[in-house]
């Protein structure tokens, strides 16, 4: 059996409990090194096998599976954030499937989420934004030319920004022409909820430069969106003014 599992956003304490107890369970770990925090290796036996996929394959990866199912072994793969974005698993569940190996996945806390917690933000604020859009700056991985950057900028949405830190001057220049104002508020954090966390706040007209003068290259989320600007609209849902299926309108 192989257990995917979300390491979380970078916090050794912000993996699940499930997550972290599939890992004291593990006699196999395969882990994104070159994302996921090695202090979570901490919840593995001593006897645990560690492989690091950031050296490995997609068929290295599906050997390693192969040979500790053979042997009766309890597998985890262990995916920086939640393994649902940007983790690169369905390839892996299809060569499973096709092994016929069992799999299951355990959610992860995503680092837009320790972003959020970090910038002490609201995504979603009425008046505001009611959409999240998460994407990315196409590089070496492309992106469907319908998803482009200056096509999703039309909607003025919140925008989460994975991958693209060291595309910067390119991204400025699209969401500036897709719709956004100069003056939207963005962000740029580094390593959310890690010890070494940092945290940029600027604006759309001023990310590239805030990036480049950081030194910012990998490992940043970046965020977009007048939900980190100070004005909104109180929500309905505690206003004493509307009725829920639990309390009476009071006024």
């Amino acid at each position: 059996m192989v257990h995917f599992v979300g390491a979380g956003s970078g916090a050794l304490d912000l993996i699940t409990v499930r997550g972290a107890r599939l890992l004291r369970e593990a006699d196999v770990v395969i882990y994104a090194g070159s994302l996921v925090n090695p202090e979570l290796l901490s919840y593995t036996k001593e006897t645990c096998e560690l492989y690091d996929s950031a050296k490995m394959t997609l068929e290295q990866v599906i050997e390693v599976i192969r040979k500790a199912e053979e042997e009766g072994k309890v597998i985890v793969r262990l995916h920086t954030g939640d393994p649902s974005i940007y983790g690169a698993v369905r390839e892996q569940f299809d060569a499973l499937q096709e092994l016929g190996i069992e799999y299951d996945v355990c959610p992860g806390v995503s680092s837009f989420c320790g972003a959020a917690a970090s910038l002490k933000t609201e995504y979603t604020l009425p008046d505001v934004s009611q959409t999240l859009i998460i994407t990315r700056s196409p590089g070496r991985t492309p992106v469907p030319e319908r998803e482009s950057i200056r096509a999703l900028a039309a909607h003025q949405a919140t925008m989460l920004l994975f991958l693209s830190t060291s595309l910067s001057g390119q991204l400025q220049e699209d969401l500036l022409a897709g719709g956004y104002p100069g003056n939207t508020p963005a962000a740029v954090v580094y390593k959310a909820t890690w010890p070494e966390e940092r945290i940029f706040r600027c604006t759309v007209e001023t990310l590239h430069q805030t990036i480049r003068e950081n030194g910012l290259t990998k490992t940043s989320l970046i965020i977009i969106g007048n939900c980190m600007g100070d004005q909104y609209l109180r929500s309905l849902l505690y206003h004493p003014g509307f009725t829920t299926e639990y309390r009476e309108a009071t006024e």
